[in-house]
């Protein structure tokens, strides 16, 4: 009874905050004395939107941004730049087969969707015709830009289209992208602790490229501070559910400026809320990345067959700018930024844009429910509360399929301490219900589709999660959480570092070149992992990479864990659980007591291709195998597991693990 009526008291005060953030607007608390919006779209070329705080001129009809007028600045873009390479929609994409084109949407209709005091909206479309086959994206696009009334920055947003009759086509890569002045702006802010002063493009030009061309040392930059150093765009990579507001700070003396991209809600991101991607890089650039193949391939690519129908908006993102008088701190444009984020998160989703496609508010639903984790070899097998699990509506699909979807939306939430969650905001549509949760392995998938209608609020039972699991644990390495951040990670090479990541531990991943430091560590003999002697944080090297033994040259390496049974075998069948964070190009054996046995214990050729060891990501795709192990494999007394990545061509193959654990045969119950 008691837990009915806290039931009944939850859903109650789940369903009142939904009604309030229904009820919420997106309205800049616009006063009467703020400026009116102005449209001057007579020249044939280009068209003026203007609030009295920004001014925004876009070319007719492609669609590109040409000028960002703001705080006496003409254009806070790089008028150095081609007017189709300031502000721009891009794709990369490709036939079947074939090699991927990177493209520009250039609209050849233009249209004014809305204009009057409070609000302007025009469209920039392109129409995708028989005759551009093999030469732009088989996608229609209906590029938007949004100004509003008192608002200091402008929304755009993009929406794909595909017809029946479409032929097949891959979409690697969908964003905006915007190239800033480079004389002035100068500090990059990604988060609180991920911001500096930057290098320019001309420093990296004139630096040393290193093993992969976005990796350049700073041999001769303008600033000698950043002599010695490594400028790689992948090192300010974020994850989706985190990358929310960044970009730069202009220090000018006379007036402090701040140019930011605000996304509001990753809905529309592929890959769900782990999956990372770029944010802001040397340029200064600011991208909007709403599709991409980096931490995951061609695995999570956007793939349409021949004659498939598709429709998705991406955005509306914010283009956000802030200044302050010249006796102020520039360094405060950055919170300034962060709670413009928290209220147009707060206001999403908006209740502006025209498109019929953007579904508002009114029109969506919600999802409630709480999950709980049943282990029966942990805690004794009584429910355990899914604490902090991350938990999400996505197109259906088998269990952890929605690391891999690209094409649909997404809405994930993380459950509280006692396993409770509400996902809000929901596209109507069909769904599976996904979760996983730290701490324990695997993917969760709820049995029955969720159908979301509008307005509707689905209220789930308590949800049982039961982890992988065969047996009790003989013994465990790393913590399960999808990542390989528990392990070792070495100091880098002097000689190529970031100095932002010195004096922080939980980003020491981000360094370049570390995969170089497992051969420094291990010249000629490799890593061996002593179970109950060894610590995973000092002697468990976070990624399992190859071995450089000349130039150019590379040589497989093989792990080893050794363990003691202290009796012998138990009858029946023994399991390895194997969890990894990341694979690349990797060939993984696994033998148990005598190497090269054939057949392996397990063996899996050419897996993933997500690059987070090149990428400083520190995970990439989330794999997980159950390997049975006949117990007269085991002997009493001392094992060992070898671990080979066979695949050795370049410095970049291998894997990170995330956990291992090995279980006794379930006969112990």
């Amino acid at each position: 009874m008691k837990k009915q009526i806290f039931m009944l008291r939850w859903f109650g005060i789940m369903i009142m905050q939904l009604c309030f953030l229904l009820a919420g607007s997106s309205d800049d608390n616009i006063s009467d004395s703020s400026a009116a919006v102005k449209l001057n779209a007579e020249d044939p070329e280009q068209v003026v939107i203007d609030n009295g705080i920004v001014q925004l001129t876009v070319s007719k009809p492609q669609g590109y941004v040409i000028g960002i007028s703001y705080h006496g600045i003409d254009n806070v873009l790089e008028t150095r730049h081609a007017l189709h390479d300031r502000g721009y929609f891009d794709v990369v994409w490709n036939e079947p087969g074939k090699n991927s084109i990177a493209q520009r949407i250039n609209g050849t209709h233009f249209s004014i969707v809305a204009s009057d005091e409070s609000q302007v909206e025009v469209s920039f479309v392109r129409t995708w015709t028989s005759s551009m086959q093999g030469t732009d994206v088989p996608i229609n696009i209906d590029q938007r830009y949004v100004m509003r009334r008192g608002s200091s920055g402008f929304y755009s947003y993009a929406i794909f289209e595909r017809p029946q009759s479409f032929p097949a086509v891959e979409v690697d890569q969908v964003r905006t992208v915007y190239k800033l002045q480079e004389h002035r702006f100068h500090y990059m802010a990604v988060s609180d602790n991920r911001q500096r002063f930057m290098p320019t493009m001309e420093d990296r030009e004139s630096g040393q490229v290193l093993a992969y061309p976005e990796a350049v040392l700073l041999t001769l930059p303008s600033n000698e501070d950043f002599k010695g150093e490594v400028d790689d765009k992948y090192q300010y990579s974020c994850e989706n559910k985190d990358n929310r507001v960044h970009g730069w700070i202009s220090f000018d003396s006379k007036a402090p400026v701040g140019f930011w991209m605000i996304t509001p809600s990753d809905e529309f991101r592929n890959a769900g809320p782990t999956k990372q991607d770029l944010t802001s890089h040397v340029g200064p650039i600011t991208l909007s990345m709403f599709v991409s193949t980096h931490y995951g391939g061609k695995e999570v690519t956007m793939a349409f067959q021949e004659g498939e129908t598709y429709k998705k908006v991406f955005g509306p993102v914010f283009v956000y700018l802030n200044s302050l008088s010249s006796n102020e701190d520039p360094h405060t444009l950055w919170p300034d930024a962060v709670q413009r984020m928290y209220k147009e998160a707060r206001s999403w989703p908006y209740d502006f844009p025209h498109s019929r496609d953007f579904i508002p508010p009114t029109r969506r639903g919600s999802a409630i429910g709480r999950l709980i984790v049943q282990d029966r070899y942990n805690r004794g097998g009584r429910l355990l509360y899914g604490e902090s699990a991350y938990v999400g509506l996505a197109l259906p699909g088998s269990e952890g399929s929605w690391q891999r979807e690209s094409k649909g939306y997404q809405f994930w939430t993380q459950a509280d301490n006692k396993g409770y969650f509400m996902i809000k905001n929901v596209i109507p549509g069909h769904y599976n219900l996904f979760a996983w949760v730290p701490g324990f392995i695997g993917d969760y998938k709820h049995n029955n589709m969720i159908t979301i209608t509008s307005g509707s609020l689905i209220k789930l039972d308590s949800l049982v999660y039961s982890p992988p699991r065969n047996g009790s644990t003989l013994w465990e390495i790393g913590f399960p959480d999808r990542t390989a951040a528990e392990f070792y990670i070495p100091d880098p090479n002097p000689k190529f570092i970031n100095k932002l990541y010195k004096e922080q531990p939980t980003n020491k991943f981000r360094q370049y070149g570390l995969w170089e430091r497992y051969a420094a560590l291990y010249p000629h003999n490799d890593l061996v992992y002593t179970v109950g002697v060894d610590r995973y944080d000092r002697d468990w090297f976070f990624a399992h990479v190859t071995r450089r033994i000349g130039n150019g040259v590379f040589q497989p390496t093989t792990w080893q864990i050794i363990f003691e049974l202290k009796d012998n075998a138990i009858r029946g069948s023994y399991t390895l659980q194997l969890a990894l964070a990341s694979a690349t190009h990797s060939q993984l054996q696994i033998w148990l007591n005598e190497e090269g046995d054939n057949p392996a214990l397990f063996e899996r050729v050419n897996m993933g291709e997500d690059n987070a060891i090149a990428r400083h990501g520190i995970h990439g795709l989330y794999w997980l195998f159950s390997i049975d192990i006949p117990s007269d494999r085991l002997v009493k007394g001392r094992n060992t597991i070898y671990l080979r990545q066979s695949n050795a061509t370049n410095p970049f193959q291998g894997v990170m693990y995330d956990y291992i654990r090995l279980e006794r045969p379930p006969t112990l119950n």
